[in-house]
């Protein structure tokens, strides 16, 4: 039995909190302790650990909760981040931000998370609003153009614009566009069709200027007729992971219906690779037999689609774990430059959706009602 004395349990009316004070008394410790301790500071660590073990045990069995919002007014930091997306069931977001969760749960963080579903500045304003109205300690935005210096810390992921007050957590294009096409053009493939990004995407305008330098670099041919720009919209007005997929197919369709020769296709993401696949294999064409496909991203269902798809790997949960970290850093004081610009490589996965350019045109598939 343990030689310390304990005070009878406070007594408290139903609902009422067991404060800091009554725990101090019920250990007959000083509420400072107690608090270093459950703070875990690093100041805790001269304190016994017999000490430390009463300490977690009677808080548990008293059911002391601290009072986050006396603690956050004291310390003027809630420990939390606002986190904003384009869209939160998009599986390409949701790796970001396991990234980022993990980071955030491993240094004491909790973040709160909306999207914008792609609208337009004046909401994506009120949406930046409602998370600083949270008291929030920094904010990371995913795949979302800043054009203003922001009130808190911030860092956008998949963002290019360079604002004073802002660091970037971004993907080397070129290297990828590289990457991509150099494996086109080793397979033979010289006339490419492409599907760009969608108008709102912050990644559209940079990965297409590095696919079209690229492949000038490279001597290949991707024409306008063959270049086709998704929308990112569908008919309900919420865009979701199926209608990428949708949207995929339906450009796809809108590519074969063009009667233009091409020997390959390299679309914006994954989504889109796969619906265009699925349009090719409805209109009788074999892939890569017919028509190779290279997506970006690759995203979980890439390497299990049929055929699995070749594609540019983008490191979603580093890239994730990477802004938080610039987050924090910034907050505590560790970063000094509040404008830093990280740049993370790519990597081809090469799967089965690509193979060597034939004669066979994409253009005479059978045609589909």
């Amino acid at each position: 039995m343990s030689t310390h004395q304990r005070s009878p349990r406070p007594k408290k009316r139903r609902g009422e909190r067991v404060t800091l004070k009554d725990l101090a008394g019920h250990l007959k410790l000083s509420p400072a302790t107690i608090s270093l301790v459950l703070n875990q500071s690093p100041v805790a660590a001269g304190i016994p650990d017999e000490t430390q073990q009463r300490v977690f045990t009677a808080a548990r069995e008293l059911g002391y909760r601290p009072n986050y919002i006396a603690v956050s007014l004291r310390s003027r930091r809630t420990n939390s981040i606002g986190v904003l997306v384009p869209e939160v069931s998009d599986p390409w977001a949701a790796e970001i931000v396991s990234g980022i969760e993990s980071h955030l749960l491993a240094n004491n963080y909790h973040y709160l998370l909306t999207s914008h579903r792609r609208s337009t500045q004046k909401l994506l304003q009120e949406d930046l609003e409602l998370l600083t109205q949270r008291a929030v300690d920094g904010m990371i935005l995913v795949a979302t153009e800043l054009r203003e210096p922001p009130l808190l810390p911030t860092v956008v992921i998949s963002g290019h614009m360079r604002v004073a007050g802002l660091s970037n957590v971004v993907i080397d294009h070129d290297r990828a566009a590289r990457l991509a096409l150099t494996h086109l053009k080793e397979l033979g493939h010289r006339r490419i069709a492409l599907f760009r990004g969608q108008p709102g995407s912050s990644d559209t305008e940079d990965r297409s200027r590095a696919i079209f330098k690229v492949a000038a670099s490279l001597g290949l041919e991707i024409p306008p007729e063959l270049t086709l720009q998704l929308s990112g919209e569908s008919e309900d007005e919420v865009f979701t992971p199926d209608a990428a997929y949708q949207e995929g197919y339906a450009f796809g369709r809108k590519l074969l219906a063009r009667r233009v020769r091409f020997t390959a296709l390299f679309a914006f993401d994954d989504a889109s690779a796969i619906g265009a696949i699925r349009a090719f294999l409805d209109a009788g064409l074999h892939v890569p037999d017919d028509v190779s496909v290279v997506g970006f991203d690759d995203i979980q269902i890439a390497a299990f689609h049929n055929p699995r798809l070749t594609t540019v790997r983008q490191p979603l949960r580093e890239m994730g774990r990477i802004a938080a970290r610039v987050l924090l850093e910034r907050i505590n004081g560790a970063e000094k430059s509040d404008d830093k610009f990280v740049v993370v490589d790519p990597e081809l996965v090469v799967r089965d959706s690509t193979g060597p350019a034939r004669v066979t045109r994409p253009s005479r598939a059978k045609r589909t009602k």
